[in-house]
């Protein structure tokens, strides 16, 4: 029985050797991506900077989710979001984990 314990004991002690990949999933931003948005950008042009959100919402086209997750190997798990607004074709507002530019309100020349 003291056998089967430690022999129990050393093989958990051994999961820590064992490799563990990181699975990242989504879009992967940075915020020098997001100071490149401004109110009022088409459609368009936001594809052109961030590229495809993540998941297209069939219900309702002009709000747009760009989300991304790592699931770290060893437990270090991350998660950011951003959730951009459309009105009539063009961009209106910026919520979720990343601040907007201070410029952001000043619309680029349309």
């Amino acid at each position: 029985m003291l056998a089967l314990m430690l022999a129990i004991s050393s093989l958990s002690a051994c999961s820590s050797w064992i490799y563990r990949i990181d699975i990242p999933q989504g879009n992967f931003l940075e915020q020098k991506d997001i100071d490149k948005l401004r109110v009022q950008m088409s459609k368009e042009q936001v594809v052109f900077v961030l590229g495809s959100p993540v998941a297209a919402n069939p219900f309702d086209n002009d709000v747009w989710h760009y989300f991304y997750s790592l699931k770290g190997g060893r437990g270090n798990n991350f998660e950011k979001q951003l959730v951009l607004t459309f009105v009539d074709g063009r961009l209106q507002q910026l919520t979720g984990d990343f601040e907007p530019h201070a410029d952001f309100n000043t619309p680029l020349d349309i």
